[in-house]
């Protein structure tokens, strides 16, 4: 990824962090970077990887997703 005249490579990081300026931080100002360290890795963690819906996933959060592969894995 990201190969030097390719701004294709960079779309997924932009995307991400649109997203998280977008639905996250709202313009939020943070009085050190240890405060801004712990709302970006609040939403990668809390939201973004166990909330949020993701085209790939079917339009599930990632938790509905796992909870219906394990339910397929049973019955198979």
């Amino acid at each position: 990824m990201s190969r030097k005249g390719n701004c294709w490579d960079n779309a997924p990081m932009g995307s991400f962090w649109g997203k998280l300026k977008r639905e996250w931080l709202n313009g939020q100002h943070f009085r050190t970077r240890e405060e801004a360290k712990a709302a970006v890795s609040g939403y990668i963690w809390i939201f973004y990887n166990r909330k949020r819906i993701h085209g790939a996933n079917g339009y599930l959060t990632p938790e509905e997703y796992y909870e219906q592969h394990q339910a397929d894995l049973k019955a198979a």
